[in-house]
């Protein structure tokens, strides 16, 4: 048990995870380097969550409120260029930061529109400008484009490039990936975003640790994610790396941070946020 426990400090301290093992097997686990990336890998899901959540609050805003003014649940200075489409609006947390939900911010979050969110074919792309979460500093670009082709089904991808999380130690996981996101609630109101459910049904996305040693996650059950939820709250990716691999299980639909990691090999990590 002691060995697991050093072996995933990696992740305590780069992903902000608190661990525990439900195994005193460690699984055959002997690369810290790969086990931290598991925990990197989830924070970065998370991350892109919680910026994603920010694009199409100040988007869905956009529409309806007067422009620089900021929407509820936003501690950040809202900047809208433009009044017809596409626009650009800036969020912009400070260089010291602002706290919501006991998740600090600062820099910007640039996010650009060239229609709304819920016509085909449209595109929302955020640019991370300097930008922490907490203590970890994010880059890189994630664009949400609309590939609705039945009415009541609303369908985006989501391609995530040129990703990149530092964590305070100076340790840098570069990222990228595709999911397909399709919402199964809240269609009916569409200016309404807290009721709305999305399923990732099919993607992949890869993040490569500093060593350079990699890991390929795989939708392997439909990940569920609540707009009301800062984190993913049911569904499972497989994990494949040069040493590791295994499953990531997201529970029961339970609107919480934990999370079980089960390698190959049966040995299981309870994790959370």
């Amino acid at each position: 048990m002691k060995k697991t426990i050093f072996l995933l400090a990696a992740i305590c301290t780069t992903a902000l995870f608190y661990v525990s093992c439900s195994s005193n097997d460690d699984g055959g686990i002997t690369n810290t380097i790969d086990v931290s990336a598991i925990g990197a890998s989830i924070t970065i899901d998370a991350t892109n969550e919680m910026d994603l959540n920010t694009g199409l609050l100040v988007a869905t805003s956009s529409t309806t409120a007067k422009t620089a003014e900021t929407p509820a649940g936003i501690c950040a200075a809202i900047t809208v260029s433009g009044t017809t489409y596409p626009k650009t609006i800036t969020v912009d947390y400070g260089t010291t930061g602002c706290t919501d939900n006991q998740i600090t911010r600062k820099g910007k979050l640039k996010v650009t529109l060239t229609g709304p969110v819920t016509t085909t074919g449209s595109k929302m792309t955020i640019e991370r400008i300097d930008y922490f979460i907490n203590s970890l500093k994010l880059d890189g670009t994630i664009e949400y484009t609309n590939t609705t082709t039945v009415a009541t089904v609303p369908q985006w991808s989501r391609k995530v490039s040129n990703g990149k999380l530092t964590d305070p130690l100076g340790n840098i996981f570069t990222n990228s990936g595709m999911y397909t996101t399709k919402q199964t609630a809240g269609v009916d109101t569409p200016l309404v975003l807290a009721d709305n459910v999305y399923e990732i049904t099919e993607g992949s996305h890869m993040v490569t640790a500093p060593n350079g040693a990699s890991l390929t996650l795989t939708v392997k059950e439909t990940l569920i994610k609540k707009y009301s939820c800062t984190f993913i709250s049911k569904g499972q990716l497989k994990v494949e790396g040069s040493i590791l691999n295994g499953v990531i299980d997201y529970g029961n639909n339970d609107c919480d941070s934990k999370y079980t990691f089960t390698t190959e090999s049966g040995a299981s990590y309870n994790l959370i946020m």
